[in-house]
């Protein structure tokens, strides 16, 4: 796990009464995190994913995920390191979202 992805687990996801998985296989990708109670996948994105490939694959691995019933949160590790509480409001957000 990234700096970033070590932060949001230890000081959030594992601390959530939800079930939260890091690392997840789902078909051929590996997510960062994983919610199943929520069909939520969380994931935080360095410089690699704004590139114009990075784009790309990350639309084609969303599209998958998606057709599985699966959302995809994507967070910037700028927006983690800058903007941390904000980055934990959303998620809980989307995962009372997906409760209802």
């Amino acid at each position: 796990m990234t700096d970033e992805e070590k932060h949001l687990w230890y000081d959030f996801l594992k601390k959530l009464p939800q079930t939260v998985q890091r690392q997840k296989v789902i078909g051929n990708y590996i997510v960062d995190f994983y919610c199943a109670e929520a069909k939520l996948v969380i994931e935080l994105d360095g410089s690699q994913h704004f590139s114009k490939q990075g784009v790309q694959d990350d639309f084609i691995r969303d599209d998958f995920l998606n057709s599985l019933g699966i959302t995809v949160t994507r967070y910037s590790n700028l927006d983690s390191c800058e903007n941390f509480e904000g980055v934990c409001s959303d998620i809980l957000k989307k995962i009372s979202e997906a409760k209802q």
